[in-house]
């Protein structure tokens, strides 16, 4: 899930405002002006977000400053996200790049499990089905198994290729980019 925030955040042609007085503001329009839904949405008191708003505070704590990000980022630019979900699932794939443990032949093999570095560019039909998980609220592990789904066919089987029933195994992700 957090490969495909990351993915979503590098689409913005501007980015959230740093400073909490900005996303304040934007995320107050998105509570429809109600300061008080907006306090329960960040986990502070209706002063706090008074204070931000009011410009009489200025320095956030920690948690209320990741709570602003996070929650700004999620509301940011909607439109360009629906657009880059669109394309990628009708035509354009996504680029997946990770760090993991693949394994799909016997030991002592070149084929044998080993962490590798792959990076492949999937289809329309794998990427569709990858946001299609994430938009009907899939648990980590189904979007795992998406993910490794894709890279399997991309890479290893090479989308039906001589090797269209091989199985393959995929753990310990040390890292996973996507990119639309």
């Amino acid at each position: 899930m957090e490969g495909l925030a990351r993915a979503e955040r590098k689409l913005f042609t501007r980015p959230a405002s740093k400073s909490p007085r900005v996303p304040m503001k934007f995320l107050r329009t998105r509570e429809k002006g109600s300061t008080k839904s907006l306090a329960e949405r960040l986990g502070a008191s209706r002063k706090t977000v008074l204070r931000y708003l009011s410009g009489a505070s200025t320095k956030p704590n920690k948690r209320l400053q990741e709570a602003l990000v996070q929650e700004t980022e999620s509301e940011w630019k909607p439109q360009f996200r629906a657009h880059a979900r669109q394309r990628a699932a009708s035509a354009g794939g996504m680029a997946i790049s990770c760090r993991a443990y693949f394994g799909f032949g016997p030991e002592g093999t070149s084929d044998a499990g080993r962490v590798r570095d792959i990076s492949v560019a999937v289809s329309a039909f794998h990427a569709a089905a990858i946001l299609a998980a994430q938009e009907n609220c899939a648990t980590q592990r189904d979007l795992h198994n998406a993910v490794a789904e894709a890279i399997a066919d991309t890479y290893f089987r090479q989308a039906g290729g001589g090797r269209a029933g091989l199985e393959v195994k995929f753990a310990d992700v040390e890292r996973l980019d996507i990119a639309f």
